[in-house]
């Protein structure tokens, strides 16, 4: 790992993850490519056992909101998603190697977080708004539509958070 960086994982934090394509290359510009996003991401949340609470997907980079996977460690999984898309995609290579990490520890900062994912293509001028953006957990929050992803919705990571204490 490199000097500086410290991951803070296995504590039962939601993480904030961001990882962007090789070079900032927009390879999730197409639907297609996006669509093979989201159902690599319901598979690794499947296979991994982790709670998605948001995420985005825009042209060259990832948003996530996760909890921490049950049958793995966090970068574990983090490396099968990445690989999955890869294997299935023409770039070479397709993703940065490393990946930012944030530890989300209360509900307000979590619902920071959710708000800036779904904010994130209309401020890059992608929409107009959040709603129009297919490939995000926004629609999840204000229809409780089911998407290709599983979302965990605030009020049951809420639950969550009280049981820790």
């Amino acid at each position: 790992m490199p000097d500086g960086l410290e991951r803070r994982q296995a504590r039962g934090d939601f993480h904030f993850i961001t990882f962007s394509c090789d070079g900032r290359k927009p390879y999730l510009r197409t639907v297609a490519a996006r669509d093979l996003f989201e159902v690599a991401l319901e598979r690794m949340r499947v296979r991994y056992e982790f709670c998605v609470a948001g995420y985005v997907v825009m042209p060259e980079h990832v948003h996530l909101l996760l909890s921490e996977p049950k049958l793995a460690g966090l970068s574990t999984a983090i490396q099968a998603l990445k690989l999955s898309v890869a294997k299935k995609s023409v770039q070479r290579p397709f993703w940065l190697a490393r990946y930012y990490d944030f530890n989300v520890y209360s509900g307000a900062k979590r619902s920071e977080k959710i708000l800036y994912m779904h904010e994130n293509p209309v401020c890059r001028g992608l929409v107009d708004e959040p709603g129009e953006w297919r490939w995000s957990s926004y629609r999840h929050y204000q229809t409780g539509e089911r998407g290709v992803v599983e979302i965990e919705s605030e009020i049951t990571a809420a639950r969550r958070d009280r049981s820790r204490e």
